[in-house]
């Protein structure tokens, strides 16, 4: 009755609601190796104006995340796919909040530094040696939960009572050249290093 378990690969309950974006990790080589590139976000943005980021953006409903970071790199750095020399999956992130960032290691090729001017106000690369060599600064914020006013406490015990379960959420800066590289960008890069070797 139950044998269709034997083969099933187990899902993240709730995986359905999760808000999917992917981004890549543009590797460009250089004469002192390979360096990183990021993205200063546009302050004509609505979210995150002035921030560091990789170039990436949220998923379309008729394509994969691995289409998703090449479609966005291509737009924000305006190059074509023939630019890009895609390596893979990389691990992914899922924030508190349910936002899933899916990133990709790419390598650019012959790429002259230009990208746009809508999206993107300046980029910069940093060496991949410096984050191999240089640990990041850790913070931590806390989490806990506020339920909302129509909660039902009467049906939980304890009530406005209960103790909700907390928690602490990692933020990482690393600090380069008068850049300052952090939050979802500074932890995604981080956690996968070791696999950029």
């Amino acid at each position: 009755m139950f044998k269709h378990l034997n083969t099933r690969i187990p899902k993240r309950i709730e995986q359905e609601k999760d808000k999917v974006s992917a981004v890549m990790i543009p590797l460009i080589k250089k004469n002192d190796g390979y360096h990183i590139l990021f993205e200063v976000r546009s302050n004509k943005l609505s979210q995150q104006p002035g921030e560091i980021c990789f170039p990436g953006g949220r998923r379309e409903h008729d394509e994969t995340s691995m289409e998703t970071s090449i479609r966005e790199t291509c737009e924000e750095l305006l190059i074509s796919e023939s630019n890009i020399k895609l390596y893979g999956p990389l691990d992914y992130f899922l924030s508190p909040a349910g936002l899933r960032i899916d990133p990709y290691l790419g390598e650019l090729v012959n790429y002259d530094g230009q990208y746009s001017n809508d999206e993107v106000s300046e980029i910069f690369t940093v060496p991949l040696a410096f984050f191999q060599n240089t640990p990041p600064k850790c913070y931590y914020n806390k989490v806990t939960m506020y339920p909302t006013d129509n909660f039902p406490f009467d049906k939980v015990p304890g009530g406005r009572e209960y103790p909700w379960a907390r928690g602490e959420y990692e933020v990482l800066f690393y600090e380069y050249d008068g850049h300052i590289i952090w939050g979802l960008t500074a932890k995604i890069l981080y956690y996968n290093l070791k696999m950029i070797q």
